[in-house]
């Protein structure tokens, strides 16, 4: 277009180039005809100035066309809304030659905010540096046309508006930026030195360059949010993520055709196998073990859409054996709530039944109520010296009992006489070191101490002695047994004695095998109390003495005691 309009007149310029030579080279050769020649001189002067000024415009112009063409390209070449921004208004700087270039776009509320503001030094302004008019700007946006004055002061269309006068504002060039008709934000350029600066040009090229411009700006802006949005979504995904991971009860889920979409690790470490070992099968075929007990679940949870709750199963699990666990089925449901499979939620309780079984067992030694007040701890390999109250209780005749009975019968037998010695030594708060074939071991004051373990220790043998008797009533004569038992007190070192791999919490020291001694001299149904026991209960219990013992290991005989019961009151 440009080339088009510049030839004819470029043609021109050398035609009257041409004519200017001639009519020069004329006077010369003839100077009595510069009279007749000058005026014609004149106007060819004059019709050059014009040619001049003209194609020097159409030049200015065409420079700008292709600068904005450039430009326009360049602001299409990038979506990152900084250096869009940037682009933009060092490019409106250049093209109008303003003072000062805002450029506002609207926020998610519709209202105007300064996303970047430079000067002709193509430095960002400060706060102090945003004085513009809204009375433009507010007409710009509600009419969607550009506003250009060229002196703003005297602009009959801004007079008496504060932010003109108050900021002496002169040149004033704004247009809108627009997307699919829609006003986003407009370009505000002034200068408040001098009036003038902008023209008609001005205004149709910043008009056209902000249409460019405003698409650029959009596409860059939803290209920000769509990347903050992803950045959001990969946050809430990895959180997701962790906290699936971190869940303790093993999660696996199914699709809508029993194919498993997804499993924690947790559900890697209960069910033994890796999670890509896992997604994509079938749900029953993962849980092959425990099919005849969930096939009709799921399929309720399937078809109801209610969720079965604490459902407990123990299969046998390859690899690990038996396993306690513990069953949640609930539908999968999408974001409308229409059913996309079932989620299977396991928490393995294997570890826990087998804490509650040791429990059990340790419940059976030591009193449910020590247990309760023992701080685990405080309880360390090594040992710790303590004043304790040992009770032996020992079966008299059993190696001849044993002899007639089948070893099935005899345990039997065995476990009903230990058990009711047991609950006699517990009921009392005693604590059973261990139980050796036909005899029993206890002691009291420990772990928790006991200020009359003494008198405790005295009072589990007579519980001990009854308990038997009203067994013994129960069975045939020939199922009878009768203990012995020996009580004696003195310093102990209590503590877990062992290796790491196995630990006992026992007693060793002479006191232990004093009271072991002095049992094994009782006779069927007798109950004999060392010299120290009976000093520390004289006056609680009633005894006959009994004649001093010589025991096994001891050079001095042991003072002794036939216990016959607890003084009433």
């Amino acid at each position: 277009m440009f080339e088009e309009t510049l030839s004819p007149l470029q043609q021109r310029l050398l035609y009257i180039q041409s004519r200017l030579l001639q009519v020069e080279q004329a006077l010369r050769e003839a100077p009595h005809h510069a009279a007749v020649v000058l005026p014609d001189l004149a106007h060819l002067r004059e019709s050059l100035e014009k040619l001049d000024t003209q194609i020097r415009q159409f030049e200015h112009e065409r420079q700008r066309v292709f600068a904005l063409a450039d430009v326009s390209q360049v602001v299409n070449s990038s979506l990152e809304l900084d250096e869009v921004l940037r682009i933009v208004m060092d490019t409106i700087i250049h093209l109008t030659g303003a003072e000062r270039a805002f450029l506002m776009l609207k926020d998610e509320q519709g209202r105007l905010r300064v996303e970047i503001a430079r000067n002709w030094d193509q430095e960002s302004l400060n706060e102090n540096d945003l004085s513009i008019s809204h009375t433009v700007i507010n007409r710009v946006v509600e009419s969607g046309e550009a506003v250009l004055t060229t002196n703003a002061q005297q602009d009959p269309r801004f007079k008496g508006q504060e932010s003109v006068i108050f900021h002496s504002l002169r040149a004033i060039l704004c247009v809108p930026l627009k997307v699919k008709g829609q006003v986003t934000g407009v370009i505000y350029t002034d200068n408040r030195l001098r009036s003038g600066v902008f023209a008609e040009e001005d205004r149709d090229i910043l008009t056209a360059f902000a249409n460019q411009a405003a698409v650029a700006l959009e596409n860059a802006r939803l290209f920000d949010s769509v990347r903050r949005t992803l950045a959001e979504v990969t946050e809430l995904k990895n959180l997701l993520d962790n906290v699936f991971a971190s869940i303790a009860s093993g999660v696996i889920t199914a699709d809508a055709e029993d194919k498993i979409s997804l499993c924690n690790q947790a559900a890697e470490r209960i069910l033994a196998c890796k999670a890509d070992e896992i997604v994509g099968r079938p749900l029953e075929e993962v849980l092959a073990p425990l099919r005849s007990v969930i096939h009709g679940h799921l399929r309720r949870v399937k078809q109801t859409a209610r969720p079965v709750v604490g459902l407990e199963v123990a299969p046998e699990w390859p690899g690990r054996g038996r396993m306690f666990l513990n069953l949640n089925l609930a539908p999968l449901r999408g974001s409308e709530g229409t059913p996309q499979g079932v989620t299977v939620v396991v928490d393995d309780l294997t570890e826990k039944r087998r804490l509650e079984a040791m429990r059990s067992l340790f419940e059976r030694m030591v009193s449910p109520r020590v247990i309760d007040q023992l701080d685990p701890e405080a309880l360390h390999p090594g040992g710790k010296r303590t004043t304790v109250t040992v009770l032996f209780a020992d079966i008299r005749g059993f190696t001849h009992f044993s002899e007639g009975l089948a070893p099935e019968r005899l345990v039997s037998v065995l476990n009903r006489h230990l058990a009711a010695a047991a609950e006699a030594i517990l009921e009392e708060e005693g604590t059973i070191d261990k139980f050796m074939g036909d005899a029993v071991m206890a002691w009291f004051n420990a772990p928790i101490p006991q200020p009359d373990h003494t008198l405790r220790a005295v009072r589990a043998a007579l519980r001990l002695r009854e308990r038997i008797r009203r067994l013994s009533e129960s069975l045939p004569p020939e199922l009878r047994l009768h203990f012995g038992v020996g009580i004696h007190v003195g310093e102990a070192v209590l503590g877990l004695i062992g290796t790491e791999k196995r630990l006992e919490y026992t007693a060793i020291g002479d006191s232990v095998n004093t009271a072991k001694r002095i049992q094994e001299n009782a006779a069927a149904d007798q109950i004999l109390l060392s010299g120290p026991v009976y000093r520390s209960v004289a006056g609680r219990v009633l005894v006959r003495p009994v004649s001093p013992l010589r025991a096994k290991g001891k050079s001095r005989p042991l003072e002794v005691y036939e216990l016959l019961g607890v003084r009433k009151g």
